[in-house]
C-alpha cells in the first residue's frame, strides 16, 4: 500500500502552536506507511488591500485546497483568541464550501490542538470551536483517551478534546514532558486510525 498523507494544518503567531504541530507530526511519522504534511495559513489584516507573500518567509508552505483533498486525515491547530480559533484559520475554513459540497473530507479522521497565553484562556472552548466545521465536513473527531496516563498528570494543559499547551503571556513557556507525550500520542492515534480506514477501503 502507498504511503498516506496526514495533513497538519495550523496557525501560529509566536511559535507555541507550531511546536505542538511538530510533535503531532512526530507521532504521525512513527506509524509506518504515514507521512505528515505540515501546512499553515497566511495572517489576515484589517487593511483590505494588504496581502501576504505567496510563500511564507519561514516555516511550512501555505495550505492549498489540494492538501485537503489529498489527505487521509487532518490535525487542525490554532492559538486561542477569546476562547475561539484565530481569525486566519477561520478565514481559510470559511473558504472550503466546495469541499463541503463535494464531501472530500467526509469519513476522514481529524483531531484538534491549541495553545493559550493564560492557564484558563479557553483551551477547551477553542478545541470545540475547531471541531464544529470539521463535523460539518463529515469528519470523524478523535480526542485523547484517558488510557493515556499523562492526561491525568498535566500541569500546563491537556484535554480529552485534544492536545493543548499553556505558552505563557510572553509565549515562552516550554512544553512540558506530559504535553509532549500527549501531542505525540494524538498524532500516532490519528495516523493509526487513518491507516486502518484506508486498509478497510482497499
Amino acid at each position: 500500500m502507498n504511503t498516506i498523507s496526514i495533513l497538519i494544518l495550523y496557525y501560529s503567531r509566536h511559535g507555541a502552536t507550531h511546536a505542538l504541530a511538530e510533535l503531532i507530526a512526530q507521532g504521525v511519522e512513527s506509524v509506518a506507511g504515514c507521512e505528515a504534511r505540515l501546512r499553515t495559513v497566511p495572517p489576515v489584516s484589517a487593511n483590505c488591500e494588504a496581502t501576504a507573500p505567496a510563500i511564507p518567509d519561514d516555516g511550512p508552505p501555505y495550505v492549498e485546497v489540494e492538501d485537503l483533498r489529498e489527505c487521509a486525515a487532518l490535525a487542525l491547530g490554532s492559538p486561542t483568541r477569546f476562547g475561539n480559533m484565530a481569525a486566519p484559520l477561520k478565514y481559510f475554513l470559511d473558504s472550503t464550501s466546495a469541499e463541503w459540497l463535494s464531501g472530500s473530507l467526509a469519513g476522514k479522521p481529524a483531531c484538534v490542538f491549541t495553545s493559550t497565553g493564560s492557564m484558563h484562556g479557553g483551551q477547551e472552548s477553542t478545541l470545540l470551536s475547531m471541531m464544529l466545521p470539521l463535523m460539518h465536513h463529515g469528519m470523524m473527531i478523535l480526542g485523547i483517551p484517558y488510557s493515556e496516563p499523562d492526561l491525568m498528570l498535566t500541569s500546563s494543559g491537556g484535554s480529552p478534546y485534544g492536545a493543548t499547551h499553556w505558552s505563557g503571556l510572553d509565549g515562552k513557556q516550554k512544553i512540558t514532558e506530559e504535553t509532549r507525550k500527549l501531542a505525540i500520542a494524538v498524532g500516532k492515534r490519528l495516523a493509526s486510525t487513518a491507516l486502518a480506514l484506508e486498509r478497510g477501503r482497499t
